[in-house]
């Protein structure tokens, strides 16, 4: 949290915005203008495609976004957020914001890697030694030029927020890497994550997110991997009761803009929508890092039992190949990341 205030002070100082999009509704000042200043500006009234839950944490970051235009607009710009993927699941929204038709969106890295090739560089095992190392690569300078890469895919990155860490949950006790080769884990379906499951011993099983609860209960698979949050909110710690804490992946959220909203915008309100959405990064990193707590301690209560891997360098050592493997694509990335560690 510290390091990503200090790197966005600096950000600041330094900071190069580029054009913005959207639906203009009137030329008249609101209601709430501040002043005759704002008279002639327009307003503007945008929606935001969030999939997770309307308290989730990046659902509560979008609204500090929101928020935050709206009060650095005079109330002028105002952005609605749509939870639960009420305008659509990732990939389908991710379209939307390329043909002007959703003005913003909250995805997944992991979605956007479709989209750009770089982004799936976060699904690489292990690259993050912790959140503030993850944090020291995002806020620096090649961090930002992903954001900025996306513009050739007809979107604007505005800011990233935090994914928390993807750990292991059993069926049956687990407790080392030996214990977990040979379980059938329930993984997303990318030929990465296949590959890391392969090279830690593990059956991979691709499979949707809502049918994971039934095929837990049932033994069609042993277990699956996510952070703390989802753990507890699908409830998937009803039936898989072992989590082992060896956070392999950590998967950076991404708040977009679409081009063709952000190239409408005057300089102006572009720089209302870039300055929001990075002041809106600390109060996500504080609403999930409770969040997380807070899921912990509930799955603790109800009967969950947390091991946390206290030696990760068998783990390391066994997915290299993996990072060999995809290092010819993804290496001058990599060299950033490990030259982020403090």
């Amino acid at each position: 949290m510290k390091s990503y205030l200090k790197v966005l002070s600096t950000f600041f100082l330094a900071g190069a915005l580029v054009a913005c999009g959207g639906n203009q509704e009137t030329n008249q000042a609101p209601a709430n203008n501040a002043g005759s200043a704002d008279a002639n500006k327009p307003t503007y009234s945008f929606r935001l495609a969030e999939t997770h839950p309307a308290d989730y944490p990046t659902t509560l970051g979008d609204k500090k976004f929101a928020e935050l235009v709206s009060e650095k607009s005079g109330g002028r710009i105002k952005i609605d957020v749509f939870p639960s993927a009420q305008l659509g699941e990732e990939k389908a929204a991710i379209e939307q914001v390329q043909l002007g038709a959703i003005e913003f969106v909250r995805v997944s890295s992991g979605a956007l890697a479709g989209f750009n090739k770089d982004y799936g560089v976060f699904s690489l095992p292990y690259i993050f030694d912790s959140q503030d190392h993850m944090w020291s690569f995002l806020n620096g300078a090649d961090g930002q030029k992903l954001l900025e890469s996306l513009e050739s895919s007809k979107m604007k990155g505005l800011s990233y927020f935090d994914p928390g860490s993807r750990s292991f949950y059993t069926k049956d006790p687990v407790t080392s890497l030996e214990d977990l080769k040979g379980k059938k884990i329930r993984v997303i379906q990318n030929e990465v994550n296949v590959d890391i499951m392969n090279a830690l011993g593990v059956s991979a099983t691709p499979m949707a997110y809502g049918e994971v609860f039934s095929a837990l209960q049932t033994g069609v698979i042993d277990g699956a991997e996510n952070n703390y949050p989802s753990y507890f909110s699908s409830r998937h710690y009803e039936v898989a009761k072992h989590y082992l804490v060896d956070q392999h992946q950590r998967v950076p959220e991404v708040l977009l803009i679409s081009s063709a909203t952000w190239n409408k915008l005057s300089p102006e309100d572009q720089q209302i929508i870039k300055d929001a959405a990075m002041e809106a990064v600390p109060y996500q990193i504080e609403e999930w890092n409770k969040y997380e707590k807070e899921s912990e301690e509930k799955v603790v209560a109800a009967g969950s039992v947390v091991t946390k891997v206290e030696d990760l360098k068998p783990w390391q050592e066994a997915v290299k190949p993996v990072i060999d493997k995809y290092r010819p694509d993804y290496g001058h990335i990599l060299d950033a990341i490990d030259k982020a560690r403090k």
